[in-house]
């Protein structure tokens, strides 16, 4: 039996705590339905912080900043996080992630790798060298060495952070996601129309795809 094709764009920021779990909990749905769907993934960008300097800022202090937290708050908080995307399958080092940087970059190079399919491979080496790693994720060399680990050309990568051919896609990509009237990250779209905010649950999906794969013909 042919499967059901579903688009899937994800609008996320690289340094966003929530997405990569969100997009956890809905390959874990689809592979609880026995991948019935052929899927199609795509990354729309959306910045945090777009202010945000090269030198970025440190979580705490940003965080305690932007919600006026005390220190107990944002251990409390960081606990619970790091429980929740463990149960993802994923692994959150706050002892070597400790800064959020300016992510205009790094969605350059997802939006670059799109044009050779790569943009889930990228996705996935930043979310692992970031929250892992503790990557700067602003840094345009480092940048450029994912690129390279994934077979793209990092001169080419480089040179895509300047053009202005690239800069006027990613304007496009952006008016896209104002259309929607995007507040909060991750949000997703479903075949071009349908929105879905926020991170959700695995069951949640389930039930999302059961019902899509009900209406299907």
């Amino acid at each position: 039996m042919a499967k059901t094709k579903i688009k899937i764009e994800l609008i996320h920021d690289v340094v966003c705590s929530w997405c990569p779990i969100g997009s956890s909990y809905i390959k874990a749905a689809i592979k609880q339905l026995d991948n019935q769907f052929e899927v199609e993934f795509r990354f729309l960008p959306y910045e945090l912080n777009p202010e945000m300097p090269t030198e970025g800022e440190s979580i705490e202090d940003h965080l305690k900043r932007r919600y006026n937290w005390n220190t107990e708050e944002l251990l409390r908080y960081r606990e619970s996080l790091v429980e929740t995307a463990n149960q993802a399958g994923l692994t959150y080092d706050f002892g070597k992630r400790t800064h959020y940087w300016n992510t205009a970059k790094a969605h350059t190079l997802i939006h670059f790798a799109e044009k050779f399919d790569k943009q889930e491979q990228v996705n996935q080496v930043l979310i692992q060298q970031y929250f892992t790693e503790g990557l700067n994720v602003g840094d345009a060399e480092s940048l450029a060495n994912i690129a390279s680990s994934v077979g793209l050309n990092r001169d080419d990568v480089i040179a895509a952070f300047t053009s202005s051919e690239i800069a006027a896609e990613m304007l496009e990509k952006q008016a896209r996601v104002n259309s929607f009237n995007v507040r909060s990250v991750p949000t997703f779209i479903f075949n071009d129309i349908e929105l879905v905010p926020g991170t959700n649950s695995v069951e949640f999906f389930v039930q999302y795809f059961s019902d899509l794969l009900s209406k299907t013909p």
